[in-house]
């Protein structure tokens, strides 16, 4: 579990007095300790500038399970909540075979590895473009 001394550790102000004007950088720092902490597997980060103004970058890890992936957004989700970034958004629960959070300028997918496989995103968020500008 994350404490303040470790966000003291990672360049974040302690709890208390963070809100939601931290960087997206720092967020996005904060979100792969915390996916880190919570033992997720092949978490792989994408910068999405110049691709899609969905978010500034995406974040894909697997669980080991279904209950391992509800346990990882569980854990980010009330991570998030208690550094008072309020604007979460978690789906995919209660199934969790994939769970999507999205934190605004930062979309985490934690997935099972069958259903990681299967939909393959880092393939389809860091192909080159074909042909210039994206639609997305």
């Amino acid at each position: 579990m994350p404490t303040a001394h470790g966000d003291a550790a990672r360049g974040l102000p302690r709890p208390s007095t963070m809100s939601q004007d931290i960087d997206c950088e720092g967020l996005l720092n904060e979100i792969v300790a915390l996916l880190d902490d919570a033992k997720a597997e092949d978490v792989v980060q994408i910068d999405l500038a110049g691709k899609s103004s969905i978010a500034d970058y995406m974040v894909v890890a697997s669980g080991r399970s279904d209950r391992h992936v509800g346990a990882i957004a569980d854990q980010i989700h009330k991570r998030l909540k208690e550094i008072k970034y309020s604007t979460v958004r978690v789906e995919g629960q209660p199934a969790n075979d994939w769970v999507l959070i999205d934190v605004g300028d930062i979309i985490v997918h934690v997935f099972c590895p069958e259903v990681r496989e299967f939909y393959n995103l880092e393939k389809m968020w860091t192909a080159d473009h074909i042909g210039g500008e994206s639609t997305h």
